[in-house]
């Protein structure tokens, strides 16, 4: 069965009513509300399981099955662009707020104000882009909005990449603790407004944060957009969502109640599938641990054999998405040195064996991520030389070895030293003193053994080349507080070197400026490489794909990430009592407000 196919195999008229359990992954709980949401908190749990059940962004992606737009899905209007290809003109549609408010033009600029503002404190933020490049933006009607950008780009960007960054916000939001305020229409309101928001919401770091418990009947966060609003929240991770009755847009919800439960490991996870969608306690969607798959499949996107295939139908969701784990660039001590040197990264990468752990670790549902463009599904976004498989840095030991020999390493023991320091050829690379041991701190999510045998592999195979990795599996949500972007200073210590959520970043449309363009929200490292800049601005000033493909190659050979094996964002296992589930969203988001009980013939 095709990732978008119909599943479900009851049979029968489809009926209102019913509550659908869906078992998470382990380790990240929801902890951001407030959909500006920092970079250290924009994970899938948070925004597509979360966030965008709650409150729509302008415009959404993919809910037909198709890496496309969803123009009838979205508030938005198709933009309208002047001639000159410099201002981009939307209209709003007059959906409404759970609270009675008709969506407006206001709505949107209040979230541009704030990104204008404190664009720093959000994930997507690219300093120099939207809408730091609109010399100006504002509104034409109460329902359109007009932004006149500072030359000529990509349409297909701007689309894909930046007018999909806003998420409307209501009036019911734009005040402080002593009233209303003007953040929609004035910058000057955004500092404090913001800081209220922020108090509602609570501590996005503290695992303990009480403010959660609150956030169900907060007169702030109850106002939604989007067809679910939320119920409850226990600090121990059960959410609880029911219908927003106001909803505007179409797939009104059948259900009344979407619960998600936490789980604390994959091996919970498969626990709660096997006990069967039925009864107390029981689950109708979850997902299949890679560690269990029953047999090897050919296809990650089709799949194979399901273990729990009496009850559950098997549904990859192969995301358009890269993976990938990263180093602090930031780190002031001499890690922070070793990780900005080129030939360092390189050996790294080719000490990974990403072909062996696609069969051998993930049962065939995987394939090798060449450099930071999806190769899954197959699209003409890949450059020709990756699309050929002319990957620059295969998995190879005794290259890796050699590269840090070359460049002034003693490789005979590991920890390999650092016996040529210096910037000259075949030197250390500034900042690297002799003496210095090639020993480095991996961090990684725990609750994972599919990721666990990856890093023990891993850590053997860098260890043959005379890196030593020191490993530690932390709690997930813990992990991504911890080891998020920063910069040394006297509360920020930055002192992380290697971190890896299991995971990577999902793409509308694959340039690189929310990942690896200088000071980036996304850019969770703060690797910073006036060429990469350089390429990236080309890729998102042209239509032309062959900037595209300069970027990609570039960014290949550089690794300033380091690339991992990619999979599908989840194996769903549906119960076959459910229909609507398919067919499923290509960028990650889920849709159960499609899904359905049907009344038995």
């Amino acid at each position: 069965m095709t990732a978008s196919a119909e599943v479900g195999r009851a049979t029968g008229r489809p009926r209102r009513g019913g509550v659908v359990t869906w078992a998470c992954a382990p380790g990240f709980p929801p902890a951001v509300i407030f959909p500006f949401t920092p970079a250290e908190r924009m994970g899938t749990r948070n925004i597509y399981e979360f966030q965008m059940l709650m409150y729509r962004p302008l415009y959404y992606f993919g809910s037909r099955g198709t890496p496309d737009v969803d123009y009838e899905q979205s508030i938005g209007e198709p933009p309208r662009w002047s001639a000159d290809g410099r201002t981009v003109t939307v209209r709003i549609r007059p959906w409404k707020w759970s609270n009675g408010e008709t969506l407006c033009a206001d709505n949107v600029l209040f979230w541009v104000n704030l990104m204008k503002v404190k664009g720093s404190r959000y994930g997507e933020y690219v300093p120099g882009y939207f809408p730091d490049n609109c010399t100006s933006y504002g509104k034409l009607a109460d329902d359109t909005v007009y932004f006149t950008f500072d030359k000529p780009y990509s349409k297909k960007w701007v689309l894909m990449n930046q007018l999909s960054t806003i998420t409307p916000l209501p009036k019911a939001w734009d005040r402080t603790a002593e009233g209303p305020a003007n953040a929609s229409g004035d910058p000057a309101d955004v500092e404090a407004v913001y800081a209220y928001l922020i108090a509602e919401q609570g501590d996005m770091v503290e695992e303990g944060n009480e403010h959660r418990t609150r956030w169900a009947g907060s007169p702030i966060w109850s106002v939604v957009s989007g067809p679910w609003r939320l119920k409850s929240y226990t600090l121990e991770g059960m959410v609880t969502f029911v219908p927003n009755e106001h909803y505007s847009g179409p797939d009104k919800p059948y259900l009344d109640e979407f619960r998600q439960v936490p789980t604390q490991s994959d091996e919970q996870q498969y626990e709660m599938l096997r006990a069967g969608p039925r009864g107390e306690g029981s689950i109708q969607v979850g997902y299949l641990p890679l560690s269990f798959a029953a047999e090897s499949t050919t296809d990650p996107t089709r799949g194979g054999a399901n273990p729990l295939g009496d009850d559950y139908d098997l549904v990859p969701q192969a995301a358009f998405c890269i993976r990938y784990f990263c180093l602090n660039y930031n780190n002031p001590t001499v890690a922070g040195k070793i990780f900005k040197q080129t030939y360092f990264r390189q050996a790294l990468q080719r000490t990974l064996d990403q072909d062996t752990a696609v069969t051998d670790i993930y049962q065939g549902y995987a394939y090798r991520q060449n450099g930071p463009v999806p190769m899954v599904p197959p699209t003409d976004l890949v450059s020709p030389r990756q699309r050929e498989g002319a990957w620059p840095l295969p998995f190879d030991v005794e290259k890796a070895r050699e590269l840090l020999e070359a460049n002034g390493w003693d490789t005979s023991r590991t920890p390999a030293v650092c016996v040529n320091p210096g910037t000259g050829p075949g030197q250390a690379g500034e900042g690297i003193p002799a003496g210095t041991e090639l020993s480095l701190e991996m961090r990684y999510v725990e609750g994972r053994p599919a990721l666990t045998r990856l890093m023990r592999r891993y850590k053997e195979h860098a260890a043959a080349a005379g890196i030593e990795l020191r490993m530690e599996e932390v709690y997930g949500s813990i992990l991504v507080a911890e080891d998020g972007p920063c910069e040394p200073g006297p509360d920020t210590p930055c002192t992380w070197e290697l971190t890896c959520w299991n995971g990577g970043w999902a793409y509308h449309y694959p340039t690189g400026e929310i990942l690896f363009r200088t000071k980036a929200g996304g850019n969770f490292g703060f690797y910073s490489d006036p060429t990469t800049d350089e390429l990236i601005e080309k890729s998102v000033t042209t239509d032309d794909l062959e900037a595209l493909y300069e970027y990609q190659d570039y960014i290949a050979e550089q690794v300033p990430v380091i690339f991992t094996p990619n999979f599908p964002i989840r194996l769903f296992e549906a119960s076959r009592d459910l229909g609507g589930f398919g067919p499923v969203n290509p960028f990650g988001m889920i849709n159960p407000e499609k899904w359905y009980y049907r009344d038995r013939d």
